[in-house]
């Protein structure tokens, strides 16, 4: 499958996916979707390499939220829109896959990161966030409720007061405080986002990738688990990373006081 509205490159052990509709600020098409749906079979695919998978968007944003102008999304009888089943039909299974993959995923945030745009940055192991860039939940200016998972994800991250105020006010969410928030990892310069971001995926694409996505399945699941589930949860994730050669080498390289050598296996 050829794209358009998306780019998606391989690197080494780094997959790169970009927004790519720029005249739009990147705002989520039905093609869009279709070509991410794709991507992610891509990235999923072991035969190419991937090992962090490194999302972005080109030109001045990141994602701005849904494409209100997609004609696409409306039934060509009535004009109108069923914002829940294109949800249900693409948003969700999409966003499920990111949370599957076997992968550190970094976010490098270049621009607004609006509406459902929001979701996918947050969707980043780790965050990084260019200083001119910002947040916003707009949902409430269209007269629509927050979706891809903020509901869920915001007062997690940032407590039910903060999440509340975002969703309610739909106002912007600067770089500088949502560090201050804890809601991302880094802030960069914006010239200098993408070589940092670029560095740390691939860092962790050097790693021990499986335990590295053991952890990341970790920290989701225990945001919904009880301490005695999650303890149970380690134990069993644990052996999981105890049964990689990985683990063989980590402990080998840390005996013999040299840097691991780590396959992601």
């Amino acid at each position: 499958m050829s794209y358009e509205k998306i780019t998606l490159s391989f690197d080494g052990a780094v997959a790169t996916l970009a927004f790519n509709d720029p005249g739009a600020m990147n705002s989520v098409s039905l093609a869009m979707l279709r070509e991410l749906r794709d991507a992610m079979s891509r990235i999923e695919d072991p035969a190419n390499g991937a090992r962090c998978l490194l999302i972005t968007g080109t030109g001045r944003g990141f994602c701005a939220g849904a494409n209100l102008a997609d004609g696409e999304r409306r039934d060509p009888n009535t004009g109108q829109m069923d914002a829940g089943a294109v949800l249900e039909e693409w948003y969700h299974p999409l966003l499920l896959r990111l949370r599957e993959l076997k992968m550190p995923i970094v976010t490098a945030v270049n621009g607004a990161a609006a509406g459902v745009g929001m979701s996918f940055a947050l969707m980043g192991d780790m965050i990084l966030v260019a200083r001119s860039a910002y947040f916003l939940q707009a949902f409430r200016r269209i007269g629509l409720i927050p979706d891809g998972g903020s509901t869920w994800l915001l007062p997690r991250l940032l407590g039910r007061a903060r999440a509340m105020e975002l969703s309610l006010m739909g106002e912007k969410l600067p770089a500088e405080r949502a560090l201050e928030w804890g809601l991302i990892n880094r802030v960069y310069d914006d010239g200098e986002l993408m070589a940092n971001a670029r560095q740390l995926a691939e860092e962790l694409a050097a790693g021990p990738t499986v335990a590295l996505a053991l952890i990341r399945r970790a920290y989701w699941d225990s945001l919904d688990n009880s301490y005695e589930e999650q303890l149970h949860n380690e134990a069993v994730m644990q052996r999981q990373a105890g049964r990689s050669k990985d683990f063989i080498e980590g402990v080998s390289a840390f005996l013999g006081k040299r840097a691991a050598s780590f396959t992601g296996k």
